[in-house]
């Protein structure tokens, strides 16, 4: 089994670009080849969804160590590279058919969640917020 302790970034100039940019790529991929009237919103939901079963699967049967060890297999960290990236580019392509500002959107549910989880009452515990608050006991 070869092992690398960091995976090599391929292309820097990708790592480094705008959401947007990254947004305004994959929608003219799918322009070029025709693909935007399969684009709805509910196929690229379904498409997400089996993305992030193909990250998950890689991990289903690791223990947490083994999980977190994940990236020093070299054949392992590319796959599970090209799943992140299939799971961000349907999650890019559904917030652009569905024009949600996804910067926008997860600064709001920071913000919400900041107020589910006070640090006071979260830190250190994996409850649910409304555990946290003493209700649903």
């Amino acid at each position: 089994m070869r092992t690398l302790r960091r995976p090599p970034v391929h292309d820097r100039s990708v790592t480094r670009m705008e959401l947007a940019d990254l947004q305004r790529r994959l929608r003219d991929f799918a322009d070029e080849r025709d693909w935007n009237r399969f684009h709805t919103p509910k196929n690229l939901a379904m498409a997400l969804a089996g993305e992030a079963g193909e990250l998950v699967e890689i991990f289903q049967w690791l223990t947490p160590e083994q999980s977190r060890d994940v990236m020093r297999d070299a054949r392992t960290a590319e796959h599970v590279r090209h799943e992140l990236a299939d799971v961000l580019a349907y999650l890019l392509r559904l917030a652009d058919v569905l024009d949600v500002d996804l910067l926008a959107a997860s600064a709001e549910k920071i913000r919400l969640n900041e107020a589910k989880y006070p640090v006071e009452l979260a830190r250190g515990s994996a409850e649910k917020y409304d555990r946290l608050h003493g209700k649903g006991e």
